[in-house]
């Protein structure tokens, strides 16, 4: 699927007038404005899950295809965020170079779209580093990313330093705790318009917004671009063996989750054990029967255009009288017949060289780095930070 000569093919064609760069990765002349132009980002954390799949990488595959002729896609491996946590330089560098063979095997096209890694981009970093300047810590104390990273309870206060929080205080780190400074950098250095996210990063984004807002007042620019939300059509895919609990890598039980690269047996495998309930019959409700609910609701999102609701297809396929083996061997079916091209393009996308995978990377974080420079020029002019 991807031949030695896709690096070469990638390169840039020939600028028709030189003070006009023509990028066909962005499908637009820097001297034209883009409709639109989305952004949105996924931690290296190895191979993805069902969950990544269905609710951002497929999503963004869809963006991408129907995308209009001068809109713009950057998906970018954001692994700047990744190291909010330790990690395993070795494990994060295999991470990184699965994600992007997961990119292309998805059908996301380095000619379509700027897919790069986060920290190839210099300027992801220094945005982040201004905008801190005008964030909120009160803000940032109420967001919950670091504390459901820490397990701390809804209300946690990093600055409480009462003798019962102070068992909490050295584990919260600044990285995690700024992360959404880091993630609005992300989004407001490419003047984004438009950002696909699911509904646990709505709170970020809305951050986001509110920060490009005040920076632009404060600089009396309009410097910063806030963002509109495109909440992903597919909800969040639960554990295959907790589903009152989001699918996670994180998960110690490896039967929780379906990965892009099971084979049809192991998806079978994980599906049959899959918790459900003693029900009899297959019914669709989330509140009493969550096991069974989510196995329809991986159906469905895969049949979107048969069904108009996990209701209908649960009264169409099923019933009362449908046993949950014959539930289970259905979505089974289901989900590997959608995964097996995926799976086999990810074979050949992680059978190319290192240097053929990296040179396709680069291409696009130089793109990339084109954009963020520029734009991050013209936001350090106006506060003062450039040369006359």
């Amino acid at each position: 699927m991807f031949s030695p000569t896709t690096t070469r093919a990638l390169r840039r064609a020939p600028s028709p007038n030189p003070k006009t760069y023509l990028c066909p990765v962005c499908r637009y002349s820097s001297s034209t404005k883009p409709n639109r132009i989305i952004f949105s980002g996924i931690q290296p954390t190895g191979v993805p899950h069902l969950g990544n799949y269905l609710g951002a990488l497929r999503p963004w595959v869809k963006l991408q295809d129907g995308a209009a002729p001068d809109d713009q896609l950057l998906f970018s491996i954001v692994d700047l965020h990744a190291i909010t946590i330790k990690q395993d330089s070795s494990l994060l560098r295999q991470w990184r170079k699965e994600m992007f063979a997961s990119f292309l095997a998805v059908g996301l096209d380095p000619k379509k779209s700027i897919l790069y890694a986060q920290s190839d981009v210099p300027a992801h970093a220094e945005l982040m580093w201004i905008l801190s300047c005008s964030a909120s810590m009160g803000y940032l104390s109420r967001m919950t990313q670091w504390k459901s990273k820490m397990s701390l309870p809804s209300n946690a206060n990093p600055f409480d330093t009462s003798t019962s929080k102070k068992k909490d205080a050295p584990a919260l780190k600044l990285g995690l705790f700024s992360y959404p400074v880091l993630q609005a950098a992300d989004i407001l250095l490419y003047k984004t318009t438009h950002v696909p996210v699911g509904e646990d990063q709505a709170q970020h984004l809305e951050f986001a917004r509110e920060l490009a807002i005040t920076f632009n007042h404060s600089f009396g620019a309009e410097l910063l671009v806030p963002p509109q939300t495109i909440i992903s059509p597919a909800k969040r895919v639960m554990s295959l063996a907790e589903p009152t609990k989001k699918m996670s890598k994180s998960d110690p039980d490896v039967k929780s989750r379906i990965l892009i690269t099971d084979t049809k047996e192991k998806i079978h495998k994980k599906i049959r054990v899959a918790l459900t309930d003693s029900i009899q019959g297959v019914s669709y409700n989330r509140e009493t029967r969550p096991g069974v609910s989510n196995l329809i609701d991986i159906m469905y999102h895969f049949q979107e255009e048969q069904f108009t609701s996990p209701e209908q297809l649960a009264q169409d396929l099923f019933g009362p009288e449908t046993s949950l083996k014959a539930l289970k061997e259905k979505v089974a079916d289901t989900v590997d017949e959608h995964l097996r091209e995926v799976r086999e393009a990810f074979n050949n996308a992680m059978s190319m060289g290192d240097a053929e995978m990296s040179g396709v990377a680069r291409e696009s974080a130089n793109t990339a780095n084109q954009l963020a420079s520029s734009n991050l020029k013209t936001i350090k002019a106006q506060m003062g930070l450039g040369w006359d």
